[in-house]
Order: C-alpha cells, then sequence, then structure tokens
C-alpha cells in the first residue's frame, strides 16, 4: 500500500470523514512546507502527550502550569471551578455537546461526559463501565475531587437521536439505582429528532434548557 493511499485510510476512520475529503486532506498536505508538516505533527503529539481527562466529567483539558504560578489539578476548568453550582449535573453523550451548552451561558452547573462507544449493544461492556462510573460520581463526589456537591436536579441531555434516546434510558436507569433524592430531567424538544446538540443553535439550546421538564 502507497503512504497516499495509507493515510487516506487513516483520515477516513476520522468521523464524518469520507474517502474523498480523506483523500483531499492528503493532498493539501502533500503540498505544505517541511515546516508546515512539523507543525502539525508536533501539534498531534502533544494533543497526546499533554492533553488529560478531568477526574471528575471526563472533559479534555490541559493541566495548568505549575512554572507559572497555577496549581494542578486533576479537575478541569470548569469543574475547579467555585462559582459552579454543584447541585446540578448534566449528562451529555460528547465534549462538543458541553460546548454547545457553554456558549448558550443558561446552565452553571456541573457535567458528565457519557462518551458511550459506538452502539449501545455492541459495546455493552465498556458502556456498563462507563454508566457505573457516572453512578459512582453521584454517589461520592468526594472520591472524584469534587467536594461539597449535594445533586438535586440532574438533566439528561442527550440527543434526540436513535442511540441518544437509548442512552436516556439507560442513564436514568442508573440514576433511579442511586436512591438519591434528586428530580430528573429531560431537555424540552426544541431539538429536532434526529438532530444533534452540537448543531443546534444558541436560541434553540436556551429554549430547550428553558423548558426541561
Amino acid at each position: 500500500m502507497d503512504i497516499i493511499q495509507k493515510l487516506t485510510n487513516l483520515f477516513s476512520d476520522f468521523p464524518t470523514v469520507g474517502p474523498r475529503t480523506a483523500q483531499r486532506f492528503v493532498y493539501y498536505l502533500m503540498k505544505q512546507s517541511k515546516e508546515r508538516i512539523e507543525e502539525i505533527t508536533n501539534a498531534i503529539l502533544e494533543l497526546k502527550s499533554k492533553i488529560k481527562f478531568c477526574s471528575f466529567c471526563l472533559n479534555p483539558h490541559e493541566p495548568f502550569d505549575l512554572t507559572q504560578g497555577k496549581t494542578e489539578s486533576s479537575l478541569c476548568p470548569l469543574c475547579s471551578n467555585y462559582n459552579r453550582n454543584k447541585n446540578l449535573l448534566c449528562i451529555v453523550e460528547k465534549e462538543q455537546d458541553l460546548i454547545s451548552i457553554e456558549k448558550t451561558g443558561k446552565y452553571n452547573g456541573l457535567y458528565f461526559i457519557l462518551n458511550l462507544a459506538g452502539s449501545l449493544t455492541r459495546n455493552q461492556e465498556i458502556n456498563n463501565l462507563k454508566l457505573e462510573g457516572l453512578k459512582q460520581r453521584i454517589q461520592n463526589p468526594e472520591k472524584f475531587n469534587i467536594n461539597d456537591a449535594k445533586f438535586t436536579e440532574i438533566i439528561i441531555a442527550t440527543n434526540p437521536t436513535p442511540e441518544g434516546i437509548n442512552a436516556s434510558v439507560l442513564v436514568e436507569r442508573i440514576l433511579k439505582e442511586t436512591k438519591q433524592d434528586f428530580v430528573i430531567t429531560h431537555l424540552a424538544r426544541g431539538i429536532p429528532v434526529g438532530g444533534e446538540l452540537e448543531y443546534a443553535d444558541e436560541e434553540t439550546l436556551e429554549s430547550a434548557f428553558e423548558g426541561r421538564k
């Protein structure tokens, strides 16, 4: 297999990237200078070596630089922010959904990112492990470096897709197993069925949050 086809295949593994787009990426790179290629390569290597996952919400983040007089933390900037409401927990499918919700400015609580692997049936063992992690964080948040948290409302903000709806059912079952005193709410259906939070405009997301029930 030649290098062009090898790179095309690698890029085709990226989410939403088909063979034609992957091939465009390869030909784009071929036209770049050696310095530009090195810049891209080094950025990818840094992504793998420097980015850590938050001990509570699993959001990827770059730990604070100790040389700049900041304290390194296993928590991401959101979870370590004292101004966040520790009575609220919003459960999302992926990092992009968290970012979209944050942009609305209508939510100030904590998050948990499911990142369920592919099909809920094909990867059941992995998914059960992540759902068990969610359960543990609700029951003992201090074990994951979140102190003084007492959840009174947990918002299930999965996407209105078949996968998201299945995830919502599983999450709600896990939440009820904790037998704790909180309200479970879902986003209002401002988002079209089959759509994703990542691509919803801010006004639609705001309405979905304000109308949650």
